[in-house]
């Protein structure tokens, strides 16, 4: 079975957000040889934009409370209150630091099992298309259309394409389109990992 996952997949692993129990699930499904990962190769790089965004808005965020900080240090009725709030720009930096470490791991980790699915000319120009036809993000097209190509060449195996937003992609063409490559579309991590556990153990016989 292929399981094909995009860039909040590595997110939810990498930042362990609410979802990430069920990534790391179908991640060890894959690790035993029950399911095969597949993922954009945009989606890395779309990772990686994530995460300088992020530390370029808590950056921000951190020079401007040294600022406001260091102006209220000067009036005396809030001196001893400034020290209480300083802690949070050390959490800033260090919350960074810890999240650029976990990305590279978690990218490691899904490298090793994943298919990656390379961001090719015909990707690109399926996706302008997929945009306009679809209503898209820019992101998101190139996402759906780097699937499609991938199942074209999958000839029919089982599959499913498991994404966290369901605003993303909830659309009856996409998903007529996907069923038509015996691709379930899913918006939830948790809930494709049950999907996945129920036909792996029935595949199985179990």
């Amino acid at each position: 079975m292929n399981v094909y996952v995009e860039t909040n997949f590595i997110l939810e692993l990498a930042f362990l957000q609410e979802q990430h129990e069920g990534c790391d699930k179908i991640a060890a499904l894959a690790e035993a040889g029950s399911v095969k990962l597949v993922l954009p190769a945009f989606c890395i790089a779309e990772s990686y934009e994530t995460l300088i965004r992020r530390a370029n808005r808590r950056t921000q965020i951190a020079n401007d409370l040294v600022g406001e900080l260091r102006q209220l240090s000067r009036s005396k009725p809030y001196k001893g209150e400034v020290e209480a709030f300083q802690s949070v720009t050390g959490l800033f930096a260090r919350s960074l630091q810890e999240e650029d470490q976990r990305l590279i791991a978690t990218l490691e980790r899904i490298l090793r099992l994943a298919d990656v699915i390379p961001l090719e000319a015909g990707v690109v120009l399926s996706a302008a298309q997929h945009r306009a036809a679809n209503k898209l993000e820019r992101q998101d097209s190139i996402v759906y259309s780097s699937v499609l190509q991938h199942l074209a060449s999958a000839r029919a195996a089982e599959s499913c394409f498991v994404n966290r937003d369901r605003s993303d992609f909830d659309d009856p063409d996409i998903e007529e389109n996907l069923a038509a490559q015996n691709c379930k579309l899913l918006f939830s991590f948790d809930v494709g990992c049950r999907y996945i556990q129920y036909r792996v153990e029935a595949a199985s016989g179990g």
